[in-house]
């Protein structure tokens, strides 16, 4: 099916996080819209499960500010390579 061009009006952090979300997902963030719209309006199927993907667009949280990103990382990285 051909593809039209959309112009959307988007703030500009909210672009960039996105980018870098595509980005990190090897996608497209173009594809990562059109994946939200279709699961939206899908009409075929009235019952239709948001695939675990599209769950996670919509279900991004942001950390407290009093999250220690550093000590998240740190603890991720000792964890992983504790059994070496």
């Amino acid at each position: 099916m051909p593809s039209t061009k959309l112009t959307l009006n988007i703030q500009e952090d909210v672009i960039s996080r996105a980018k870098a979300y595509a980005n990190q997902r090897h996608t497209s963030l173009s594809k990562i819209v059109e994946n939200y719209l279709a699961t939206l309006t899908d009409r075929e199927e009235t019952n239709a499960e948001v695939s675990p993907w599209t769950k996670e667009l919509i279900a991004v949280k942001k950390p407290t500010p009093d999250f220690d990103h550093k000590g998240e990382y740190r603890n991720a990285i000792l964890k992983k390579y504790a059994d070496r």
